[in-house]
Order: C-alpha cells, then sequence, then structure tokens
C-alpha cells in the first residue's frame, strides 16, 4: 500500500485548489464585504447565509454550525471522505500527480477508493460513448434521432450506450486494471453465480455526475420492450451514488442557476437536454427518486437562500393524475420554500422532451415561462374537486381551500392569495374569505374580535351566518324590506333565488315567492303574518318574525327610491358572481381540446357582461 503524501504535494494541492472556487461548486457564494464571501451552509440547514469563505486565508468557517478549516477539510466534510482521500480528489482535479514517502507516484491499484470508483465510472462512460457509435447501437441513436438529439448533443452530455452481452463492459474494466470487487462496489456489475456480470445491458445510458462534474452513476433506458427487467434503470447506491444527493444535469445547469436565480426540476433525463438545447439551461431532475428535501437544500444553496435573496425553483409536471401527485408531493416536501416555487405544466400532458420535437425550442421556453406558484397550483387543484356553480359547492370548496392560502406564512402575500380565492371562488366577498382564512391561520376556532354574529341556536342559522359580513347584512337589509314593506319592493320579484348567496336568505326568497311574490301584496301588515304562517318550520318562522321586527338600516326614511337602490345592489352582486363563476370555469378550459364548450361559456359570459351594463346604465339614468 502507498505510503504517505509527501508534504510539498499536499501543500501544492491546497495551492492549485482555490476554496472559494472549490466552495463555489457546492453553493453559491456572493461578496460580504472585507474580503469575505458568504453563502447557506451545506453542512446544516439554515434561512439565512452564516456560512464564510475567507480566500486570502484560504479557510471557511460557519458561525451557525462552527464548521470549519480548509479546502481540504471542506472536502472532506462534504464528501465524506478520509485526508488521504480528499487530497487524492483535489488533486485529480487540479492535474497534480502525487508521491508518497516510499517513494514513486502511486500505483493505480493503490488509490483511494473513491477515486478508484470514479475512475470506473470514467472509463465505462467512455466504453458507453464509444459503443453509441458502433454499428450494433442503431436501436438507441435511432431513441435519440427521434427525440430531436444530434450526436453532437449526445457527446455534449455524455450519453452512450450498453451492450447486450453479460460482459462487455466487465471485461474492458478488468483489462483496465480494475478489480471485480471494485467494478461490483462500483454498482456497475452484479455478482452472479459464474461471477460478475454487467448490471447494465442493451440499454442507453445517461451518466450522471456530482456537482463537480465527477461521473457516480448511470441512468439507463431499456431500448427492447421484450428485454429483462424495468424500463428505466438507475445505479443502486453505492460508496459514491446518493441518488437522495444527486440531480441530474446539476453540473451544467449550476452556473447559470446562480446567475438566473432560477432552476427548473424535470422528470427525466431526456427532458434535461431538451431543456438545455431550448435554451432553459437551468434544469436538472432527479436520479431515480421523487425530489425530496436533500434536493431542496441543494438547489437553495445555488440559489442563496429563501425569498429575501430572490430565487425560484419551477417544477414541470405531465398534465396528467401522476404529474398532478407529483407536484403535491413536491408541496409537501418543500412547504417552508413554497414562495418560491412554481409548477409549470402542460396542459397536453407532453413532457418538454416530446414538447420540444412536437412544438419547438419555443414551447419550451414559453412552458416554464408560464409557470404558476406553487400555491396557486395547490388551491386551484383542490377547488377544482368543487361544484362552483352552486354556493354550497363555493363554500366546501373555500373550507377545502382556505386551509393552503392559511398555512402562508408571509401575511401580505397570504392577503393577496385570499383576495384571489375569492375570485376563483366566484363569491365576490373578499373579506367574508379573508376572516375565514385569518381564523385558520390563526389556530382558532372562534371568531374574530369585534364580530357580531347571529344566534347559532337553530338549524336556520348556522354557525357561519356571520353579520359583520357586508354581503350577509346587504342581502338581510333587501328581505327586511321586502317582508316590511312590500309596496316599495317592487323589483324584489325579478330576483331569483341565486341573487342571494346565504342558504338562509335563498329560504327565506323561496318562501316568498311562493306566494306569489311581493307584487300581489295588498295588505302590508298582514303580510309578515302570511309568510310566518307559511313558513315550513320553526327556524325560518323565527327568521320571517325578526325580519319583520328588525329596523331598516337607513339614513331618513325609507322610499322607493332607497328601496329599489338596495335591490339593485343585489341583483349587481348577484351577476358579479355569475362573471366570476363564468371566468373561473373559462379559467380551467382548455380552448383548444374543450373549443365548443369553451365558446359557450364565453357566450355565457358575454350574456352576463351585456345584462350587468344594462343595469348600471339604468341605475344612472341613461336609458
Amino acid at each position: 500500500m502507498a505510503g504517505r503524501i509527501r508534504d510539498e504535494d499536499i501543500a501544492l494541492v491546497r495551492e492549485r485548489s482555490p476554496i472559494a472556487d472549490v466552495v463555489g461548486e457546492y453553493l453559491q457564494l456572493r461578496n460580504a464585504g472585507g474580503g469575505s464571501l458568504k453563502g447557506l451552509c451545506p453542512f446544516h440547514d439554515e434561512k439565512s447565509p452564516s456560512f464564510n469563505v475567507t480566500p486570502s486565508r484560504g479557510l471557511f468557517y460557519c458561525f451557525g454550525c462552527a464548521e470549519g478549516g480548509d479546502v481540504i477539510a471542506f472536502v472532506q466534510k462534504i464528501e465524506h471522505l478520509s485526508f488521504v482521500e480528499a487530497i487524492e480528489t483535489l488533486a485529480g482535479r487540479a492535474g497534480i500527480q502525487l508521491r508518497y514517502e516510499q517513494g514513486g507516484y502511486v500505483p493505480r491499484n493503490e488509490q483511494g477508493q473513491r477515486q478508484r470508483l470514479v475512475e470506473a465510472h470514467r472509463v465505462a462512460a467512455q466504453f458507453y460513448a464509444e459503443y453509441l457509435l458502433a454499428p450494433p447501437a442503431q436501436e438507441a441513436r435511432r431513441f435519440l434521432s427521434e427525440r430531436g438529439f444530434t450526436r453532437a448533443d449526445a457527446e455534449y452530455f455524455g450519453v452512450g450506450c450498453a451492450p447486450p452481452g453479460w460482459e462487455p463492459l466487465t471485461t474492458h474494466l478488468r483489462q483496465k486494471g480494475f478489480t471485480d470487487e471494485e467494478i461490483i462496489l462500483a454498482g456497475l456489475a452484479s455478482q452472479g453465480r459464474r461471477g460478475p456480470y454487467d448490471k447494465f445491458r442493451n440499454r442507453l445510458m445517461w451518466p450522471v455526475r456530482e456537482v463537480t462534474g465527477e461521473i457516480v452513476g448511470f441512468g439507463a433506458r431499456k431500448l427492447d420492450p421484450d428485454g429483462d427487467g424495468p424500463k428505466y434503470l438507475n445505479t443502486q447506491e453505492t460508496p459514491i451514488f446518493k441518488k437522495g444527493h444527486l440531480l441530474y444535469g446539476l453540473d451544467l445547469a449550476k452556473r447559470d442557476i446562480a446567475r438566473d436565480r432560477q432552476a427548473v426540476v424535470v422528470e427525466g433525463y431526456t427532458d434535461v437536454m431538451a431543456c438545455h438545447l431550448a435554451g432553459v439551461t437551468t434544469a436538472v431532475a432527479t436520479c431515480g427518486t421523487s425530489f425530496g428535501s436533500d434536493h431542496l437544500k441543494i438547489l437553495r444553496r445555488m440559489l442563496l437562500g429563501r425569498s429575501e435573496f430572490g430565487g425560484a425553483v419551477v417544477f414541470t409536471f405531465d398534465g396528467d393524475n401522476a404529474g398532478r401527485k407529483a407536484a403535491i408531493r413536491a408541496f409537501a416536501e418543500e412547504h417552508g420554500f413554497a414562495a418560491e416555487t412554481f409548477v409549470a405544466v402542460q396542459p397536453d400532458g407532453l413532457d418538454p422532451c416530446d414538447l420540444r420535437v412536437q412544438q419547438g425550442d419555443g414551447a419550451v421556453r414559453e412552458l416554464v415561462e408560464a409557470r404558476k406558484p406553487l400555491y396557486e397550483f395547490m388551491i386551484r387543484n383542490v377547488i377544482e374537486g368543487h361544484d362552483l356553480d352552486t354556493p354550497e359547492g363555493r363554500m366546501a370548496a373555500l373550507d377545502s381551500a382556505a386551509p393552503i392560502v392559511a398555512s402562508i406564512r408571509n401575511a401580505g402575500v397570504r392577503k393577496l392569495y385570499g383576495v384571489s380565492l375569492d375570485r376563483w371562488l366566484g363569491i365576490m366577498d373578499e373579506d367574508f374569505v379573508l376572516r375565514r382564512v385569518n381564523r385558520i391561520a390563526a389556530g382558532g376556532r372562534g371568531r374574530d374580535q369585534g364580530q357580531r354574529s347571529e344566534p347559532a341556536q337553530r338549524s336556520e342559522e348556522s354557525p357561519s351566518y356571520d353579520l359583520a359580513d357586508p354581503a350577509v347584512r346587504r342581502e338581510r337589509q333587501a328581505l327586511k324590506i321586502a317582508v316590511q314593506y312590500p309596496t316599495l319592493a317592487a323589483d324584489f320579484d325579478a330576483l331569483d333565488a341565486d341573487a342571494f348567496a346565504v342558504v338562509q336568505h335563498r329560504a327565506i326568497h323561496e318562501l316568498i315567492m311562493a306566494q306569489g311574490g311581493v307584487g300581489p301584496v295588498t295588505d302590508a301588515q298582514r303580510w309578515a303574518a302570511t309568510l310566518r304562517e307559511a313558513a315550513p318550520n320553526d327556524a325560518q318562522r323565527d327568521f320571517v318574525t325578526r325580519l319583520a321586527v328588525e329596523p331598516v338600516e337607513v339614513y331618513g326614511e325609507l322610499d322607493e327610491h332607497y328601496a329599489k337602490e338596495i335591490l339593485s345592489t343585489i341583483k349587481i352582486h348577484s351577476i358579479n358572481r355569475q362573471v366570476a363563476n363564468l371566468k373561473s370555469r373559462l379559467g380551467r378550459l382548455d380552448p383548444v381540446a374543450q373549443a365548443d364548450e369553451y365558446q359557450r361559456v364565453f357566450a355565457d359570459l358575454m350574456a352576463v357582461e351585456q345584462q350587468k351594463r344594462l343595469m348600471r346604465e339604468r341605475a344612472s339614468g341613461s336609458t
């Protein structure tokens, strides 16, 4: 075994391994003043940078977790290497040939284990790349060509092809001086009864690199549909391949991620290739596993942290149920980072690779540019599971979506999403929605301070009936006019049940209309009693009684003009809800794939908008 590395070689490794450059391979560093650099610590999770690098001294130190040292200590810590392995790793990057105390250069078979495994992968990647150009690899080349990739593209990403035989790579690696134990430990071969056999056979091969560019594993796709094994096969966990800590394409994307403050997470190797070739050079993908918290930490360091530093992570998912589930998983995994997280979903279900083939590079860029905030995606995903055409459906959707909005930590952002939720649901009462959200955010089930509410003793008066809500007060005012002053409420009969958003109010409207409306009423004194007698239950009977005795809130004397104005307001708000509802439905329709339905809803929207304009013109006296 080789002896101690010479001191002068260790010194040379330090000299030719600038700490800012080495650390900068793993995280984004910014000027901190005084000749220091600062970034998010890679050794513990933090929200603001406390990891400092002083290039003039060749040292790093984290004020958060107290880790510190020189460039060798940094590589030891982040790569989990011994002192000797860290030096050998840095020497390999710097092109330095190490000498050992026993004399001479270290023999290949006496290098550190990690360097041996990395070297085996480098040789394997070269072997696969060369075989891709051989005549038997025609199917692999056809696969790439059909997906819009050229030979130059394959070379840029290092794509290769594994031969169909049982031992071609194993034999090749043996000839290069690697032992069977090393080949198996690297995950390039498996142990059979008759010895090692190639792990990857008759597959298209993508080399998976560390952020530093070292190849540590492979992702492989089966070329023969009838062949053995799964469609996609990845290197198993090895001493150098930890799939939860790797992102395919990060070595190519890291500088643009730091520059553009954006990372695009796609689902496959060909998607990464397609994105980069289309100009989205910040694309990365996981390696045979779901996107997890460790992947997020890697991207955070590249983006230099959270919202106060800018940066965005954009997930692209297929527009099918699997893609939707992937987005929900991402939300659950990195909820604390969601304020800077976006989702880009292609409605027709095309992934970036197929999208590039069918619609060109521009379509891939447009997909990413048309991203939606993850919060919006999650909220819309929840409310789409409800019937937004009915008041009951909208309230159920509000109850389902409000906890998501309430989970937003930033109060200002939470308020804006609450306003958007009101619009998406078509409730048209921001205060009502925001109060519901804020109650959940505060963690209490009671009402906000200062709110007055109706007693909830009867079934018709639910706990959500809130007199502090302007919409409730407005509708109640209209009902009081219709019950107490029917001769002033001629326009009431023109209102339909949907004009009232509150369930209890719709029930009273239906009760009034069942008696013929207010138009035929000749005895105003007897009218309330007539409604009480017709009420189907005690709850409605009691509600009519209160409507009949409560004062109508009006400055001065109630007249026909004021009554008309109140009833007109009810109608306007009803139309506004219809407009919002139709716009919400339009937003959920694909104008191409659902053209007929889209045109029908659009025509309904135009008709309601016209009705709204006519009402405003009448109110202003222009007609």
